[in-house]
């Protein structure tokens, strides 16, 4: 049998030019560190390797590592991902057209690798119909030098789907906890799940090389087949990372905690107080109010997952409501920012693979979404803003399946300034930015397909709530100490439809 044991640098080197590389991860929990730098190192001393494919499912970044490491002209010609907001080199890249950027559904890519393993060319599914994933309307392409169609429209029995074609790997980079020498891998002390198994047999279906980076190399016949994620027959090298601390920690913030892979339960007693009352939680007490007991609840980044957690705590409604993140964790108490994704005394963690297969068919009951812009058709952007391409990650799988949508929203942005107390709302200084547009940069969410499904949405800011209804959209709610003229209307560039019983909001939701 052969030595699959190899260092970083031999790995970077199996890198061959013009190939198509594929990483596992979501923000840098499970990102290889020590091969991607390894890759970039090599490039910067040799140019080679060049013209790469990259292929990633979720966003895969702190800002600084990650695939942050590939981002560099002419070491990736081609990126084909799901979320870059984390990722200012690569976004930048895309703005300024150093490289070819296709942004694809998390979930759609996810999936795209279990129908890649199973031999099919490709996935049909009706996620990212009348959003700019559809080729009517972007195809998925993030910037002009970015040509050719890679998503199609297709029509089976009066009903229209998107193709997504299946996308050959010549090597997929993982990572996991412990390997033996022949390869089989668990993943103990990840904080996440993740696709690594289907994406693993996606490679293999097309002969490609599985690198895996670990943190320990254990005794063969030593590891539990239970939590053996990925056998080793799979697996063709492991790099065994020399700087854990460093290349192998458990999330950005972090190096290693137990509480994050459920192998502890942590005591909760502490930093229960209250959190101040500012313009993010204003906004998140009023989301909050559309929550219906027994209800299965996602959050998504920014304002959901930072606030929406607590303040279902601080209402004492934890029996009541169970908390979901597209990475596949429940309940518990979520991590946030650059840890988006992952939680503390979890009461259950299942694969991102398995997340998305319920987001995308039963549907959450109710999402949490933050939003960049709202048009008079009820399009929200949430994906191009300015010229930043962020990119969609789990947004349009989750939006487009849920039940019932709630997106949290700032009135403005850039500079907005406000009070909240003694049951009101005052503007001290207003944004520079309109968020209600005639038009959005980019429709990450089709306000019209959303009427034809009959789904619930709802708009929320700190000053006005709004709600699609089958007219069009409508302004329910306004903030108390708002003016409905000057502080409202003559800030959008659409007049919406009002409703004959408009009302104000409750004002305990503006008292501490």
């Amino acid at each position: 049998m052969k030595n699959k044991i190899i260092t970083k640098e031999e790995a970077a080197e199996l890198i061959r030019d013009d190939s198509t590389i594929c990483t596992v991860g979501m923000t840098l929990i499970s990102a290889s560190e020590s091969v991607l730098s390894s890759i970039e190192k090599r490039f910067l001393e040799t140019e080679s390797p060049k013209n790469l494919t990259l292929v990633h499912a979720a966003g895969q970044s702190d800002r600084n590592r990650g695939i942050q490491h590939l981002a560099h002209p002419g070491l990736v010609k081609r990126i084909i991902g799901s979320h870059w907001g984390l990722a200012p080199r690569w976004m930048a890249m895309i703005s300024d057209n150093q490289v070819e950027a296709y942004c694809l559904p998390q979930g759609q890519m996810v999936h795209l690798y279990s129908d890649m393993a199973a031999g099919l060319q490709g996935r049909i599914s009706p996620v990212g119909l009348n959003t700019f994933i559809d080729p009517r309307i972007e195809g998925g392409k993030m910037n002009s030098c970015t040509k050719e169609d890679i998503v199609e429209l297709m029509q089976i029995k009066d009903q229209e789907y998107l193709f997504y074609p299946a996308i050959p790997l010549d090597t997929l980079i993982i990572r996991g906890t412990a390997a033996d020498s022949k390869g089989n891998l668990t993943t103990d002390e990840e904080a996440m799940k993740l696709e690594v198994l289907p994406a693993v047999l996606a490679a293999k279906r097309f002969g490609g090389r599985v690198i895996a980076q670990v943190k320990y190399l254990v005794e063969d016949g030593s590891l539990d087949p239970k939590s053996v994620v990925v056998p080793g027959s799979f697996i063709d090298n492991i790099v065994l990372c020399d700087d854990p601390e460093t290349d192998h920690r458990q999330t950005s913030s972090w190096y290693y905690d137990p509480a994050y892979c459920g192998k502890i339960r942590v005591s909760t007693q502490q930093g229960t107080s209250k959190t101040p009352l500012d313009i993010r939680k204003l906004i998140g007490r009023r989301a909050v109010e559309l929550i219906s007991p027994g209800a299965i609840i996602n959050l998504g980044t920014g304002i959901p997952n930072d606030v929406i957690g607590q303040i279902v705590k601080e209402k004492n409604m934890t029996d009541n409501v169970t908390i979901t993140v597209e990475s596949g964790i429940y309940g518990g108490i979520q991590a946030g920012g650059v840890d988006f994704g992952i939680g503390r005394n979890l009461s259950a963690m299942i694969s991102h693979q398995e997340q998305m297969l319920y987001y995308n068919g039963a549907g959450v009951d109710i999402t949490y979404m933050g939003a960049g812009e709202l048009d008079k058709d009820g399009n929200v952007n949430a994906t191009r803003l300015g010229s930043q391409c962020t990119g969609a990650g789990g947004f349009i799988d989750i939006t487009q399946n849920a039940k019932h949508v709630v997106f949290c929203s700032t009135f403005t942005a850039k500079g907005l300034k406000v009070e909240v107390g003694n049951g009101k709302l005052s503007i001290v200084q207003e944004g520079q930015v309109k968020k209600m547009v005639n038009t959005v940069n980019q429709i990450s969410y089709s306000g019209n397909l959303a009427i034809e499904k009959n789904q619930k949405m709802h708009f929320v800011t700190e000053r006005a709530v709004f709600e699609m209804t089958e007219q069009g959209l409508m302004l329910i709610e306004i903030a108390p100490g708002i003016d409905l003229e000057k502080d409202i209307l003559n800030l959008m560039d659409f007049k919406p439809l009002i409703s004959e019983n408009l009302k104000l909001m409750d004002q305990s939701l503006f008292t501490q």
